[in-house]
């Protein structure tokens, strides 16, 4: 086990999985460092350092800067998946997917269906996303209800640098094409990552990171971490909770969400999306139609309010869930005798 940070995690991944598969390519805008740059200082591998020596350790046939072109990247991407490569590509913001949403929906998502399954799309697009760093609207958005909602497409939003790199070369190796969503706020982020290279976590298997009886918190990526601190508080005060990291969105492990909810009979989603069509209200809606005999209470939800994300920093932290409103959403369900 080595102790590394979120984005290390992700380099390392791709590094070894260049390394193992000759058919792994990187491209992206700024994967070495701006278009032009043959390696060297300014090799920075992206404005996230999640590409850094890839260059250097593998060329330009194999690390390849874009132009300022979603379509362009996702594009190509799914050309080279149909031509035998896999592709890694990097949107730089996922606020930027309604660019490359024709490349990703009607294209990408639909290969395997429309030809029949003759053919696969081994194309894993990684996409920053999120708030917490005072970007604006434009550039701390989450996508996961979008692509959640596209069947053909994996979905995934790791928590942690050993999610991150099971996960990630999970993707590598899937011959679907996969969505893979890294809030930004996670990338400096340390934590245990196995030194093992064929460590992989299957897709679909979510993970308990708290255990109680309760109540159940449901959440992914960053919200993970807010969950976990709200169970902790609450379990000063003898409250138990089931904490469980979702780690994909599609496919969802349903069977994890509902034994919980048989047990503790309450639930509490957390989605930094805005509430309407949300993961939130889809584990919801899936909770009240297969466990709704389990509930003792409404189902609670915290999510960020249905506007655009504010740049004023005072505002960005109130749009935001926190631990202080999941712990809040546990008392009110709770309350319900």
């Amino acid at each position: 086990m080595a102790k590394l940070m979120y984005r290390d995690a992700i380099r390392n991944t791709i590094f070894q999985e260049m390394q193992r598969d000759p058919r792994v390519v990187v491209l992206g805008e700024d994967v070495v460092g701006g278009m032009g740059t043959a390696g060297g200082p300014e090799a920075i591998g992206g404005i996230w350092s999640t590409s850094t020596g890839l260059y250097d350790a593998f060329g330009p046939d194999r690390v390849i800067d874009t132009p300022i072109s979603e379509s362009a990247i996702v594009g190509a991407a799914g050309g080279l998946a149909l031509a035998g490569k896999r592709p890694v590509a990097e949107i730089m913001f996922a606020d930027f997917i309604g660019v490359c949403m024709d490349q990703l929906w009607n294209q990408i998502a639909k290969f395997r269906y429309m030809f029949g399954g003759k053919s696969i799309c081994p194309a894993v697009i990684r996409m920053p996303c999120g708030a917490g760093y005072n970007a604006a609207a434009q550039h701390s958005q989450v996508i996961h209800q979008f692509v959640t909602n596209m069947p053909g497409l994996k979905v995934v939003m790791p928590s942690t640098p050993e999610d991150a790199c099971g996960l990630l070369r999970q993707a590598i190796r899937d011959d679907d094409p996969v969505i893979f969503l890294e809030h930004k706020f996670l990338y400096g982020m340390s934590g245990e990552v196995s030194d093992d290279p064929e460590f992989c976590i299957p897709f679909g298997h979510a993970r308990l990171a708290r255990a109680g009886l309760d109540a159940t918190i449901v959440a992914a990526g960053m919200m993970v971490g807010y969950a976990e601190a709200a169970a902790d508080e609450l379990a000063r005060d003898g409250i138990g909770c089931d904490v469980i990291d979702l780690r994909t969105t599609s496919p969802l492990d349903e069977e994890a969400i509902l034994d919980s909810v048989e047990v503790t009979g309450r639930l509490v989603v957390v989605d930094e999306a805005p509430p309407r069509c949300s993961l939130a209200t889809d584990i919801a809606a899936l909770v009240a139609s297969k466990a709704f005999a389990s509930l003792k209470a409404p189902t609670e939800m915290v999510t960020a309010p249905h506007t655009p994300v504010p740049f004023a920093r005072e505002l960005e932290s109130a749009y935001l869930p926190s631990p202080a409103k999941i712990v809040a959403a546990v008392r009110q369900t709770l309350s319900y005798r």
